[in-house]
């Protein structure tokens, strides 16, 4: 039976998910809580059937999406106190899970299945949507022992409807795990593109390949998008660096006497294949 899907922050991967659940037949209805000019984008668009308060959407929603930045979910999760009517599953997708979880875990009486889509774009905003964003990506759910076992399921069978490949981790795993997988790529493409920004200034011609390209794609990002991914996960990304910065001290003194780094690329080569052959 199809359901009614508030979403709370209607952007890129918020308006992907009501895309995504809609193609699949789980949702009739999409309610959307945004700002009256990405509502009224997004109604044109398809995305959503209505636009209304946080306070008159909750009550009908059968699943709340909250995809908004971290500080944002956090400061919402509070307010839905009273207004998730029972049975019904309370989710996210932000980007670090222990903060967000653990002020779910403070509001009496609401059940939350915290979740991170890994997916998305260089671009955002809702007119970058799209159905398929979600299909072969990885959903980390973080569900805790306040979890009900039932919902996780019924959850992990709809974002597997949507196409998605999803797991289970603790939320601390999973702060673990992105800070290397995820947040240490980004700052260290930012980095490169910082550090060629210094050398090759505006005049200068670059002389770039798409191993260039590719490293510097997501040198991209806005720093709006990571200042709360960075200041919610800042112990476990300060652990990743400093082991990236200890392989970099190594390479450095290879590079120094012999240039043998041999070993150094047959096992980052080795481990690129496995990334890539998952």
């Amino acid at each position: 039976m199809a359901i009614t899907v508030a979403v709370v922050g209607v952007g890129l991967i918020g308006g992907s998910f009501a895309l995504a659940v809609r193609q699949a037949g789980i949702a009739n209805r999409v309610i959307g809580v945004s700002s009256p000019a990405t509502i009224s984008k997004a109604q044109s668009l398809g995305i959503v059937d209505a636009g209304l308060p946080l306070e008159d959407a909750i009550p009908q929603a059968d699943l709340v999406f909250l995809s908004a930045t971290i500080h944002a979910i956090i400061d919402v999760l509070p307010r839905l106190h009273g207004l998730v009517k029972p049975g019904a599953i309370v989710t996210d997708a932000g980007s670090t899970k222990r903060a967000i979880v653990r002020r779910a875990q403070s509001v009496e009486g609401l059940t939350f299945i915290g979740g991170h889509p890994m997916a998305g774009k260089e671009q955002s905003g809702v007119e970058q949507a799209e159905a398929s964003l979600f299909q072969g990506r990885p959903w980390v759910l973080t569900p805790t022992s306040a979890s009900n076992d039932d919902q996780v399921g019924e959850l992990r069978d709809m974002l597997e409807q949507i196409g998605a490949d999803t797991m289970v981790m603790s939320p601390e795993d999973h702060d673990a795990a992105v800070a290397r997988t995820s947040h240490l790529p980004q700052l260290l493409s930012t980095a490169l593109a910082a550090s060629l920004d210094q050398h090759f200034r505006e005049e200068t011609p670059v002389i770039a390949g798409p191993g260039l390209l590719d490293a510097t794609r997501l040198a991209q990002s806005p720093f709006a998008v990571w200042r709360d991914i960075l200041e919610t996960n800042q112990d476990e990304v300060l652990d990743a660096v400093d082991a990236l910065l200890e392989t970099l001290q190594e390479q450095r003194e290879i590079l120094g006497r012999d240039v043998a780094l041999g070993d150094q690329f047959d096992c980052a080569g080795a481990f690129a294949r496995r990334l890539r052959n998952r």
